[in-house]
């Protein structure tokens, strides 16, 4: 086996899933619990989005078999601006997206140890220490980070099949506080729908990781598409039945009110003190994903490095065959995102920086959809493969992130484009344009000109 290739399918498996289910998810039946039972058709529909998505990535996995990941499909389809700017905006988004996840991890470590609750620098300083201590074990191989990936998700799983075996458990005791029927004879409304899918979107962000890691797996063209594939649908189905089990067994406005959902149910079973032992499996959570995430922002500005567009150093790899230049680059930046938040409460930190970092991600989905059609249309892409409706699935999957982009708000999309529209500069910078690069600033201060009108018009 080569330094680069170290990743099977359960490894990649583990990635995608571990990606997925972050700390974010244990928070995200109090942000639903407003929307009622709108927001399990919002899970069902997020679901089959991101399926839909799981399904582009996996096919493209397999009939461009020469490149792999975001950035080489959108170069592919559309040229070197445009893959750019799609890839620096995922890139960037997976930096703020990181400190998000760190923050979030470290807020549920001090549940179980008040004192890093107690002190900024302290928690500053233990997030910092999750964030280098993760940047060294990706340095040192991706088949450590794939290790600990399996490990993670193993554990992380553990309270969502608790809630779930708890949920048959009280079906089959015939409870009635489980009344599945409440969710048949519910009447939705567009509006709850929408949002809730909107907010739902936050926990399904990661199913591409097998194909932004595409470099490092073993046999792309077969595992890739088993482990997004797979990796997408069970996650779906956990997803979905924790978090309507929650919606039946605990009345709205308690969800609403509550800080740990999953701890106001496990608590009224299990006992109170079952909630330290939920806040720790949630710190799991969060610091097995943010390993994930890791390695991932070291991979792809080497292949952007490789494709020329990025700094030469970015592309060169370590003794252990991982581009550690990329990784440390992104640790730094990492790094300056949560010292430079950490004066703000923790929540607000989490709501912003999610913010920026699932828009940058949609367009990014967008890009991969269309950048599939355009293929298609060229006749390009290899024939064959598990997934021979690529040419429909692409389209609806496009069309689904062009709703989950309209159903994100003003804000988000317009820093979001305004993180994108930072590209183009840079890009023109690159190739030693400068006049272009100067003649693209106006795009980049369009958008937040653009929100100081919209937000202080009389």
């Amino acid at each position: 086996m080569s330094r680069g290739k170290q990743l099977g399918f359960w490894m990649c498996l583990a990635l995608v899933m571990g990606n997925m289910i972050g700390s974010g998810v244990f928070l995200l039946p109090a942000s639903l619990a407003p929307y009622g039972l709108d927001s399990v058709l919002g899970w069902v529909l997020t679901a089959a989005g991101s399926l839909l998505m799981a399904a582009v990535f996996s096919s493209l996995s397999q009939r461009v078999p020469q490149e792999q990941g975001p950035y080489a499909y959108t170069r592919m389809a559309f040229g070197e601006l445009p893959g750019f700017v799609v890839a620096w905006g995922y890139w960037v988004s997976l930096v703020i997206g990181n400190a998000a996840i760190a923050t979030m991890a470290v807020s549920y470590l001090s549940n179980l140890f008040p004192a890093i609750a107690s002190s900024t620098a302290l928690a500053a300083t233990v997030t910092l220490g999750f964030v280098w201590a993760f940047i060294a074990l990706n340095v040192r191989g991706a088949r450590e980070t794939g290790g600990l990936q399996i490990v993670t998700t193993a554990l992380k799983l553990l309270p969502l099949l608790a809630v779930i075996a708890l949920g048959v458990w009280l079906l089959l005791q015939g409870d009635a506080r489980l009344q599945p029927a409440r969710i048949l004879a519910h009447e939705y409304r567009l509006e709850g729908v929408t949002a809730a899918a909107t907010l739902t979107l936050w926990a399904f962000l990661g199913l591409e990781s097998a194909s932004v890691a595409g470099e490092r797996v073993i046999d792309p063209e077969r595992n890739i598409p088993r482990a997004t594939l797979w990796g997408t649908a069970i996650t779906a189905v956990v997803y979905i039945s924790v978090c309507t089990l929650i919606l039946l067994l605990v009345p709205s406005d308690t969800l609403a009110a509550s800080n740990a959902p999953f701890a106001e149910v496990i608590g009224r079973f299990w006992g109170e003190s079952s909630g330290h032992w939920l806040a720790a499996f949630a710190a799991i959570s969060g610091l097995g994903a943010l390993s994930g995430w890791i390695l991932l922002q070291g991979e792809l500005p080497y292949q952007m490095a490789k494709a020329g567009v990025f700094p030469a150093a970015f592309g060169r790899l370590s003794a252990h065959g991982t581009p550690a230049f990329g990784l440390v680059v992104s640790g730094v930046l990492l790094s300056a995102v949560v010292l430079t938040n950490y004066g703000k409460s923790m929540v607000q930190i989490f709501n912003f920086l999610i913010l920026i970092s699932t828009t940058a991600t949609l367009v990014m989905y967008l890009g991969c959809a269309l950048g599939a059609l355009v293929l298609h249309h060229r006749g390009v892409l290899r024939l064959g493969g598990r997934l021979p409706l690529l040419l429909p699935i692409a389209a609806l999957a496009a069309l689904y992130v062009l709703w989950a982009l309209a159903g994100a708000g003003r804000d988000a999309v317009q820093w979001g484009f305004f993180l994108l529209s930072l590209a183009v500069p840079l890009f023109f910078l690159r190739r030693g344009r400068r006049l272009a690069a100067l003649a693209s600033l106006p795009l980049v201060l369009a958008v937040p000109a653009l929100h100081v009108l919209t937000h202080f018009s009389v």
